[in-house]
C-alpha cells in the first residue's frame, strides 16, 4: 500500500513564506509582517528576509495605489476607494497634516487601505510621498516583524501543546477579536 506523499507546513512556508509575507503585508499589513516574524524566530526564514519582505510589500502596494490614483483618477479601482467614508477624513487630515499624514497613516487604523489614493489624488508630491512612504513602511515593518519575533516563543508553547492546527487557528481568531474590537471602537469615536 503507498503512502499519499503530503506537503508539510515547514516545506510550504519554505516555498511560499516570502511571497505571503510580502503580498500579505501589503494588502493586509499587521498579521502578515507578525508572522514572519514569528517564522524568522523558528529559523523558517532568515529575519532579514521576513523585514525585507514585509517592508516591499508594504512600499509596493501603497505606491501602487498612489500612483494609480495620481495618474488614473477616473479608474474605477480608484473610485471605488474614493467612494468609501475614510477617504473624505484622509483628505481632510492630509490638507491639515500633510507630512505627518504621508508619514503615518499606516499606523492609523482604519485609513491604511484609502490613504495612499486620498494621498495621491491631493497636492502632496511625489517627491515628498516615496521618501516619506519608504521611511514608514521601515518603521512599521520593523515594530511588527520584531513583535513576531518577539512572541515566537509564545507561539511554540502552544504549538507543542495543542498542535500546530489549534496554534495557528487560535492566532487568526485573536487577531480577528482584536481587529473587530478595534473597528468597533473607532466606530463609536466616529459618531
Amino acid at each position: 500500500m503507498r503512502r499519499k506523499r503530503g506537503i508539510g507546513l515547514e516545506a510550504l512556508v519554505l516555498r511560499y513564506g516570502v511571497i505571503a509575507i510580502f503580498l500579505g503585508a501589503g494588502i493586509e499589513g499587521e498579521p502578515f509582517a507578525i508572522a514572519g516574524g514569528v517564522l524568522a524566530q523558528r529559523h523558517w526564514m532568515h529575519g532579514w528576509i521576513a523585514l525585507a519582505a514585509a517592508i516591499g510589500g508594504a512600499i509596493a502596494v501603497d505606491q501602487f495605489w498612489f500612483h494609480l490614483s495620481r495618474y488614473f483618477r477616473d479608474n474605477r479601482l480608484v473610485r471605488r476607494v474614493m467612494d468609501r467614508p475614510a477617504f473624505a477624513r484622509s483628505l481632510e487630515l492630509i490638507e491639515r497634516y500633510p507630512v505627518r499624514f504621508a508619514f503615518l497613516f499606516r499606523f492609523a487604523y482604519g485609513l491604511r487601505a484609502v490613504a495612499p489614493v486620498a494621498i495621491g489624488t491631493s497636492r502632496v508630491s511625489e517627491r515628498l510621498f516615496v521618501p516619506l512612504n519608504i521611511l514608514a513602511a521601515i518603521l512599521w515593518g520593523t515594530a511588527f516583524t520584531g513583535a513576531g519575533y518577539l512572541i515566537g516563543p509564545a507561539f511554540e508553547r502552544a504549538e507543542a501543546r495543542y498542535g500546530t492546527t489549534i496554534a495557528i487557528c487560535t492566532v487568526c481568531v485573536s487577531a480577528a477579536a482584536i481587529a473587530f474590537a478595534l473597528r468597533r471602537g473607532k466606530s463609536k469615536h466616529a459618531h
